[in-house]
């Protein structure tokens, strides 16, 4: 079942990317400056309504209004492949904090012992 649900993912994904590209060739915009979530919520709007299967005027509208929302001018929109944090130098306080507060005010420092 897992399998056939991602299936039915994938082909919504495509079909909602069909419809963004025939909206693009009717319209002469690019697809990528089309929003997805748009796209997809004035499809089931439109199929709500039961304006799917009519006249081919009611599409040219459909592909009007997908067009309509464009993604923003982003710039320096990359992000880099990054772990934010660094891993710190210092050890695992591996005993108690009063014992390890002992230590380091007997040694200076915190010794490797183990409890």
């Amino acid at each position: 079942m897992c399998e056939k649900e991602l299936w039915v993912y994938l082909l919504a994904y495509n079909l909602t990317r069909l419809l963004m590209a025939q909206a693009a060739l009717q319209t002469d915009v690019h697809p990528r400056q089309m929003r997805v979530k748009h796209t997809v919520q004035l499809w089931t709007e439109w199929v709500a309504r039961g304006l799917a299967g009519l006249t081919a005027s009611h599409s040219d509208n459909l592909f009007r209004v997908i067009v309509q929302r464009k993604v923003g001018h982003r710039p320096d929109r990359i992000e880099s492949r990054a772990r934010k944090r660094r891993p710190k130098s210092y050890q695992w306080l591996k005993v108690p904090r009063v014992k390890a507060r002992r230590q380091v005010r007997l040694y200076g420092y915190l010794p490797n012992v183990s409890p």
